[in-house]
């Protein structure tokens, strides 16, 4: 029994544009990704790097074959780097 394939690629701009988003933020305020005493915050740089990937390599209409990597970096992991980071910047 073969795998289902995945979807057809083609450009998925609700990801892209948050992959986007990410990396103008954080190449303009770095700060984002430190604390209030100014050392790094690494869960947070990494909740949004994860984010970030996941939205360009989803962004731009690739998809992997394997399904680890199809999960990994899905638009539905973008959203889930993006609520990781936000409770972590926030404090929940």
């Amino acid at each position: 029994m073969t795998p289902a394939l995945p979807s057809p690629a083609a450009v998925h701009w609700p990801s892209l544009l948050i992959a986007l988003v990410i990396m103008l933020i954080g190449s303009i305020y770095p700060l984002l990704f430190a604390r209030a005493d100014g050392s790094a915050d690494h869960g947070l740089a990494m909740a949004l790097f994860w984010a970030m990937s996941a939205g360009f390599v989803r962004g731009v209409g690739f998809v992997p074959y394997a399904l680890i990597w199809r999960v990994l970096f899905s638009s539905w992991s973008c959203l889930a780097g993006l609520l990781v980071a936000a409770g972590l910047y926030w404090g929940m």
